[in-house]
Parts: C-alpha cells; structure tokens; sequence
C-alpha cells in the first residue's frame, strides 16, 4: 500500500462536495467578506493579479478589500513594490516584487515554451542566446516600447519578422513594464533586476509554488495548479510533499491536495455579492472550474483567449458585465444567466453602484442596464 493511498485512507472522512470547495477557495481569494489589509499584502495572498489590462486588477481589489484606495496601488506601481511582467501562462501580472524574483525563474521554462510555440517558426535556425543577448543589450539602462524594441532588433536580424523578435526578447529576457501605464498605447519596457534593483533567485523553487497556490487557490489537484502556472511535470513535486500536504475527497471520489490548516468554511457559509474583472484569478486558475461556473457557463465566460467580467451570486458565476463610459454617463451592463430573487438583485444593485462609483469616479449619471 503506498504512502498516498495510506493518507487519502485515513483522510476519507473529509468529504467535500462542489459548495465546500467553492467556500474554501473563495475564503483564499478574499471574496468571502471584504478585508482590512494593505494592497501589497492581499497583492501576495493572490499570488498576484491577471494584468492583461490596466484597469483590472484595480476591480478585482476593490471586491476583496475595506476602503480600497486605487492610489495606493498605484503608489506601490510606482515605488516599484508591485511590478507587471510575463509570469503564469506566459501572461502579464502584477505581483510584488519578491514574488516576482523567485517566480520569474521557476516559470521560465513556460515562457521558453511560448516563444517557441508562437514564434518558433519565425526564429528557425535564429540563435535563442544572440536573440536575449541583444535584447538585454537594447534595454541595458533603458525602457523601450514594444515598437522601438522591434525596430532595434529589425537592425540587428534583418530579414526577420520583427514581432516576433521583439516577443522572444520578452518572453526570453525577464522584464518589466515601466510606469505609468493608462488605458492603452504601447508600454515601455525594461531590465527586470537593475531596475528593482534586486537579483533572481539563483534556484528555482517548485515547492514554494504549491504552498503558495494550495493557500491562495486550494484545495486542488495536481492538474489546477498546472493550468494555473503553465508548469507541466507538477505530480512528482506533490508527492515528494506528501508528508507536509494534507489528502481530500471530493463527494465524486477525485483526489485534491491542500495545507493542514487552510481555511474550508462550511458550504453553507455565505458569500456575498460580487463583481469580478476582465481575467480575473478565479476564473482562470483551475483546470477544473466546475467550483465557480458549470460548463455551460464556463462557454460563456471564456471565449477564445478572453475571460468576461463576472457576477458572483451566492459564490458561482451567475452573469457577465461591461462598464462603458461616454462623456460624463458610465454605465454598466449585466447579463444575467438565470433570473435572480428580489433579495438578491437588490444586492447586485447596491454592489453595481458601488464598482460604478469606484470606477467611475467623475460621472454624473450612473447606469445599471441589466439584460
């Protein structure tokens, strides 16, 4: 009988059905109550936060903290405490810059993956190490755009397709984007180490990642923090941790892996209403999402390469959204999956004044449009 079956034996009393898991995993992202911490430190608790866009993250906070002050993330940007760079799934975060050091060099081989899965075919027969090497050569003491790092690389490999030069450097090369950054535009960047003035952990850790993901996002499987970090090969790492990782069932028999200790309130634990951002890190960071959406919403949420904003209703995602302002009007447009009870809509409508407000600031009409 082997050590894993021996734990998950002992532990079969602890059964968690769909409702458990989702109040564990909400409890870790902040949702289950709004809280009173600083930006940085909710910022490490999530493991970071999905910056495909700018405004994001600024949402995702304000779901999830007491009085959330965009300037003070802002500020953070700024004194380079939080920084935006290429981490899981080859796709920007913002995450603090410890993280950063040690995550960048653990995730490395996702990134090498990337460059080579979208612009291998352009870089064929080129040398990965002269491509870097240049590429830090550019950005040595300076930020570049997207644009002028293509042009300096065309100069360098003629020929060749810029774009895809200018990727591999980003996804080859570890950097960050410089602030400020708005609403769009191309977004400097720049040497990661020189300008944090920090170094990269000289050794990669995987065990770290699974305490840190099993605390922001478990109780889960091998195969969820897989999807979430774009790192393959992750059983062997579970189970030479078998002995500092407690063994769950789930009411359908499959195996997930969480820390002694970890929060898992009671499914019946409510949860309140939520607005959750473009990309958010619920949404994206399981292989098997059925703990917030079932598959026929999951087809609703996530199409192609994009992730919807969300409606969280009693802890599941019961609806998608939009904000458009125009002129000084913002208005937010809900649609709904299923109808809601009158408790409930009138608790989506406090909520929506509320991500109006705050993400609106300086309208003079606010709309809810619910479809």
């Amino acid at each position: 009988m082997t050590a894993a079956f021996t734990r998950l034996t002992r532990k079969a009393t602890t059964v968690l059905d769909r409702r458990a898991i989702n109040r564990a995993t909400l409890a870790r992202q902040l949702l289950l109550r709004r809280h009173d911490m600083g930006v940085l430190e909710a910022t490490e608790q999530l493991v970071g936060l999905q910056a495909q866009l700018p405004f994001p993250p600024y949402i995702g906070l304000q779901a999830r903290l007491e009085d959330f002050d965009r300037d003070e993330l802002a500020k953070l940007i700024l004194d380079r405490q939080i920084v935006r760079s290429s981490l899981m799934r080859y796709t920007m975060h913002l995450v603090t810059t410890p993280d950063l050091l040690w995550l960048r060099p653990l995730l490395q081989p996702v990134l090498d993956r990337a460059q080579k899965g979208f612009f291998g075919r352009e870089t064929q027969g080129m040398d990965l190490g002269e491509i870097a090497a240049h590429g830090r050569k550019l950005l040595n003491g300076k930020a570049l755009t997207q644009v002028q790092l293509r042009e300096a690389m065309s100069e360098r490999f003629p020929g060749r397709d810029p774009l895809s030069l200018a990727y591999s450097v980003q996804y080859l090369v570890p950097l960050v984007h410089v602030p400020p950054w708005g609403k769009g535009g191309s977004v400097p960047s720049t040497l990661a180490e020189p300008f944090l003035d920090g170094k990269f952990a000289a050794q990669a850790d995987p065990r770290r990642l699974v305490r840190r993901y099993l605390a922001a996002f478990g109780p889960a499987t091998v195969k969820d923090l897989q999807a979430f970090s774009g790192l393959t090969f992750m059983a062997k790492v579970f189970k030479e941790m078998s002995d500092e990782l407690e063994v769950l069932i789930t009411d359908t028999g499959q195996e997930l892996y969480d820390l002694p200790g970890a929060p898992r309130p009671d499914g019946d634990t409510p949860a309140p209403i939520r607005f959750l951002p473009e990309y958010d890190n619920l949404m994206v960071s399981h292989f098997d999402r059925s703990r917030v959406m079932d598959d026929d919403i999951r087809k609703r949420v996530c199409v192609g390469a994009g992730i919807a904003a969300t409606l969280l209703v009693d802890g599941f995602v019961r609806g998608i959204w939009k904000l458009k302002e125009q002129k000084k009007t913002a208005t937010l447009t809900l649609t709904l999956f299923q109808p809601l009870s009158k408790k409930d809509f009138k608790a989506v409508e406090k909520e929506a004044d509320g991500v109006l407000r705050f993400a609106a600031p300086d309208a003079t009409t606010r709309e809810l449009v619910v479809e």
